[in-house]
């Protein structure tokens, strides 16, 4: 039962932006800021940023080498250049907008571990270098062999680790926090454990009545932005989106750790850094790629289980350790990582497919979503 005051003044509005993630909530700030008087609101599935947002790892990457590496199969040096190039003003709108000490960044460099003496990613090193000198004016890669004792891996497991200075970490949760905080004080209402199921556009095509999931609401809008990444598909069947679950682990505090940092290996399939003094350590999809393409989220054994061998036979190989929590987030992936973002009609876009990097891109691809639907 709907009253009038409901009716007209809280079910009506400019602009509905779907998922309220990195994406949504920069589409709706950056909308906000073209459109001073619009009214906005985000609608959220879960009951905080579900999805990606809020289960990601907290790195403030653009790409180790080998990723890189495998990301150029699929493009030409002007897409992959393009694409680091997005990700590093994705990062850089994030700090300007939030700030470092709201994100807790913290710049301590990015490592890429390998296990072959002789890989052949590594005669690329210098390739990259020069590929990437234009948009970082040094040197990104190199070796760095004496970390291997220094962060007490096992040396007879590590054979090489390659250096990157531009990647930081941030606190995942202090970065949600601060963009609500900013969608608060923006006037945009945020609203939670809704999910869109559908839409139907009116005769004049101006409005849309938006389906919600469980609820007898007549929610209408004259904008809609599609920022759910994965979960996209459920209301665009026809997307060319997969989605990709991703398996994180963490530990108790660990006395005298060594490890500092941000850390990849196997084209970054695999991840890790500390928290303080505990290991966060996730990724493993390679392991099984069928059955982690799911949009549903749980906890995979096969992959538990051999980021606890990981971890216990050469990150951490000295000594025991005890797992704290376990958890897992939904990614959208496609044939390349470029990201989606594109209008469905006139007054509906999308901005998906983040391809794993929405710490770094989501910024921008709210922004260019909300240039889109104002244009």
């Amino acid at each position: 039962m709907i009253s009038f005051w409901e009716k007209t003044q809280l079910l009506n509005y400019d602009l509905v932006v779907l998922g309220g993630g990195i994406s949504g909530m920069f589409c709706a700030l950056e909308y906000r800021k073209l459109n001073p008087k619009a009214s906005i609101a985000i609608l959220e599935r879960g009951l905080f940023s579900n999805g990606a947002s809020t289960k990601n790892a907290g790195f403030a990457c653009f790409g180790s080498l080998t990723e890189l590496i495998s990301d150029a199969k699929h493009m030409d040096n002007k897409s992959l250049c393009k694409i680091v190039q997005m990700r590093i003003e994705g990062l850089s709108l994030l700090r300007e907008t939030l700030g470092d000490k709201n994100i807790d960044l913290q710049w301590k460099g990015g490592y890429e571990l390998f296990f072959e003496k002789d890989p052949k990613a590594l005669n690329q090193i210098d390739h990259f270098n020069d590929l990437l000198k234009p948009l970082f004016k040094k040197k990104v890669f190199h070796y760095n062999n004496r970390k291997i004792k220094q962060f007490g891996f096992a040396e007879d497991r590590v054979k090489h680790i390659v250096e990157n200075p531009f990647e930081g970490q941030i606190d995942t949760g202090m970065m949600i926090r601060s963009l609500r905080s900013k969608v608060n004080q923006m006037d945009i209402s945020f609203f939670s454990n809704l999910t869109l199921t559908g839409f139907e556009t009116h005769e004049n095509k101006n409005h849309l009545s938006l389906i919600l999931k469980n609820q007898d609401l007549n929610l209408k809008c004259e904008k809609l932005a599609i920022c759910n990444n994965a979960f996209a598909t459920q209301i665009f069947p026809s997307l060319d989106i997969s989605p990709g679950r991703g398996l994180i682990i963490l530990t108790e505090p660990i006395s005298n750790l060594k490890l500092d940092g941000t850390f990849h290996y196997q084209e970054g399939y695999y991840y890790f850094r500390n928290i303080k003094n505990r290991i966060l350590l996730g990724g493993g999809r390679s392991v099984d790629f069928k059955t982690e393409n799911t949009s549903s989220f749980g906890i995979n054994p096969k992959i538990k289980s051999q980021l606890i061998d990981d971890l216990q036979n050469f990150i951490h190989p000295k000594q025991k350790v005890s797992l704290a929590m376990e958890w897992s987030g939904i990614m959208a992936f496609g044939k390349d990582k470029i990201p989606l973002i594109k209008k469905h009609q006139n007054n509906i876009a999308l901005g998906v497919k983040l391809g794993g990097m929405g710490v770094a891109i989501g910024s921008q691809v709210g922004k260019k979503l909300a240039i889109l639907l104002t244009d």
